[in-house]
C-alpha cells in the first residue's frame, strides 16, 4: 500500500474563512452589504480577533470584500477590472521569474486584439467610430510628444476593445499593457516608429469604419506582428 500523505492541520483563520465563504455563496450577504463586526464574528465562531482579522484580510486580497479603517468589512461590488486586478500581481511575478513567458503573453495579445478588431468592425456604430476617430486624432497630435504618445496609443487600443460591448475586454487590454511593462514603453517610444504606428492605426481605423472585419483583423495582425518583431529587437539590445 503506498504511503498516505498526512492530513494537514488547518489554521484557525482558514476555518473562519471557509465559513464566511459558505455564507457569501449562500447569498446571506449581497454586494454592498456590510459583514458583521469583528466582535460579532468572534462570538459567532468562538475564535479570537487574530483569526477573524486574518480571514477578512484573505477575503480582501481576493477582492471579495473591501475593508475601510473604522468600518465593518463590506462585500465588494464585482467588476471586470477588479477580477483582472486579482491576477495582475501573479502575472507580473511570473514574467519576472520566467521571462520566456513574455512570448506567450505577446501571442495572447495578438490573438485577442486581432479578434477584437474584427468584432469591432462588425459592431461599430457611427458614434463608436467617431470616438475612435477622436482617439486616433489625439494620438496623431501627440506624435512629437514623448510623454503623451504612449498614453494616446493605449487609448486607441482600449477604444477598440470598448466597441465590442463586453466590459471584460477593455480590462484585459489594460492588463496586457501593464504586464508588458517596459517592453511596451520602449516599443512605442522606439525612435522612428511613431510614423509607422500612426499609419498602422489609420489602416485599422479605416477598416473598422468600413465595417470590414477581415480587413480590420488583418490590419491589427500586421500591426502587432511588426510590434512583436520590434519587441525581439529591443530584448536583444537590452
Amino acid at each position: 500500500m503506498p504511503p498516505v500523505a498526512p492530513i494537514q492541520r488547518r489554521k484557525l483563520f482558514q476555518e473562519v474563512l471557509e465559513r464566511l465563504l459558505e455564507r457569501l455563496r449562500a447569498g446571506e450577504f449581497q454586494p454592498g452589504d456590510q459583514l458583521p463586526s469583528e466582535r460579532e464574528l468572534m462570538q459567532f465562531y468562538g475564535v479570537g480577533r487574530p483569526a477573524v482579522r486574518e480571514a477578512l484580510q484573505a477575503l480582501e486580497r481576493d477582492g471579495i470584500v473591501t475593508i475601510t479603517h473604522g468600518e465593518r468589512a463590506r462585500v465588494a461590488l464585482p467588476s471586470a477590472e477588479r477580477v483582472i486586478e486579482q491576477i495582475a500581481a501573479s502575472t507580473r511575478h511570473l514574467l519576472q521569474v520566467e521571462p520566456g513567458n513574455l512570448d506567450h503573453l505577446k501571442d495572447a495579445r495578438l490573438f485577442l486584439e486581432t479578434g477584437l478588431a474584427s468584432r469591432a468592425a462588425e459592431r461599430a456604430t457611427p458614434e463608436a467610430v467617431a470616438r475612435l476617430e477622436e482617439r486616433f486624432a489625439a494620438h496623431e497630435a501627440a506624435r512629437q510628444q514623448a510623454d503623451a504618445f504612449l498614453p494616446r496609443d493605449m487609448e486607441f487600443h482600449r477604444e477598440i476593445a470598448a466597441m465590442v460591448g463586453n466590459p471584460i475586454f477593455p480590462a484585459l487590454i489594460e492588463a496586457m499593457f501593464d504586464w508588458l511593462g517596459s517592453y511596451y514603453v520602449q516599443l512605442v517610444r522606439l525612435p522612428g516608429a511613431e510614423d509607422l504606428t500612426i499609419a498602422e492605426h489609420r489602416r485599422i481605423l479605416d477598416a473598422i469604419a468600413a465595417g470590414d472585419g477581415d480587413a480590420a483583423a488583418a490590419a491589427m495582425h500586421d500591426h502587432l506582428t511588426r510590434a512583436n518583431a520590434l519587441y525581439r529587437q529591443f530584448e536583444k539590445s537590452g
